[in-house]
């Protein structure tokens, strides 16, 4: 037992007034894992990381304990890699490097994204070789940050919400080193995959398994669903609150195969994420 990795337990915490406060702020929940923006996720263009920002991220994550494998940051909502036009695809293209290059600034070796949408203007094959596209323009221009694609609810014209969306994606990334996968449960509840029961949570990771692997699987947003089976709604909830319930967080945190990636919640109370983190814990003891 010595020999396995720590669960990595946390939620998305904020970085208003700058990066380097987000350690603290996931220190004071009890989490040994965060998620973060590295800019205002609603806008295309911030300025450059400061220096001295870098500087106390870095040292902060160090003082706290926080490993760059524990730290799953998110980039902007607005991007879109999948765009069919080429003048908004280039700008989603542009602003998806510049998140890369901060995550390397900082030290990260993770980018959580949505992979894309087609906006019913392209087919779906289009669109999933258009984000995979995507992806080798900007790992050419980086050195060492992962590309870890989230699968989605299926919402609109949302792809990547199967787990052969998400395989078709990574068979035509070139440098299958600098790609992954993040697992949003409410996301995959949405999307018609049944995780209500620890019966079919082996069932649906074992899929995950034979169609993507685990190898992949490079961090998890650990959320409850306030829509049902297959509605295909991004809604989150509180686990245990919603239509979920607990055994799929109770099966995650007793596998080891999600030991040693963030497990990161983006639940609605940020209230009671310490609560909810002691809570994962706890299953994690067998509790």
């Amino acid at each position: 037992m010595s020999d396995l990795l720590p669960y990595y337990v946390g939620a998305h915490v904020s970085a208003s007034g700058g990066v380097h406060n987000a350690p603290q702020n996931a220190h004071a929940i009890g989490a040994n894992a965060f998620a973060l923006f590295t800019k205002n996720q609603r806008r295309w263009v911030a300025k450059p990381l400061d220096l001295e920002v870098i500087s106390d991220f870095k040292q902060r994550c160090a003082e706290l304990n926080f490993k760059p494998e524990q730290v799953l940051p998110h980039d902007s909502y607005l991007i879109n890699l999948g765009h069919p036009e080429p003048d908004a695809l280039q700008k989603s293209r542009d602003a998806f490097l510049d998140e890369m290059q901060r995550c390397e600034q900082l030290g990260l070796v993770y980018l959580n994204f949505h992979p894309g949408s087609h906006l019913r203007k392209v087919s779906e094959t289009d669109c999933l070789a258009t984000i995979a596209e995507s992806l080798n323009w900007a790992i050419s221009q980086t050195e060492s940050v992962i590309a870890v694609i989230e699968n989605t609810a299926g919402q609109g014209s949302n792809l990547g919400y199967s787990f052969e969306q998400l395989a078709e994606i990574i068979s035509q990334v070139e440098d299958k080193s600098r790609v992954g996968v993040c697992i949003d449960t409410c996301h995959m509840f949405a999307a018609g995959y049944d995780i209500r029961t620890q019966e079919s949570c082996a069932e649906v990771f074992e899929q995950f398994e034979q169609i993507v692997g685990f190898e992949y699987l490079k961090g998890m947003h650990l959320n409850d669903s306030k829509g049902g089976l297959d509605s295909r709604l991004d809604r989150h909830h509180s686990l245990g609150q919603g239509e979920i319930g607990l055994e799929v967080f109770r099966f995650i945190m007793q596998d080891d195969r999600f030991r040693g990636i963030p497990l990161v919640l983006e639940t609605i109370d940020e209230t009671i994420w310490a609560d909810e983190i002691q809570l994962l814990r706890q299953f994690s003891l067998g509790e």
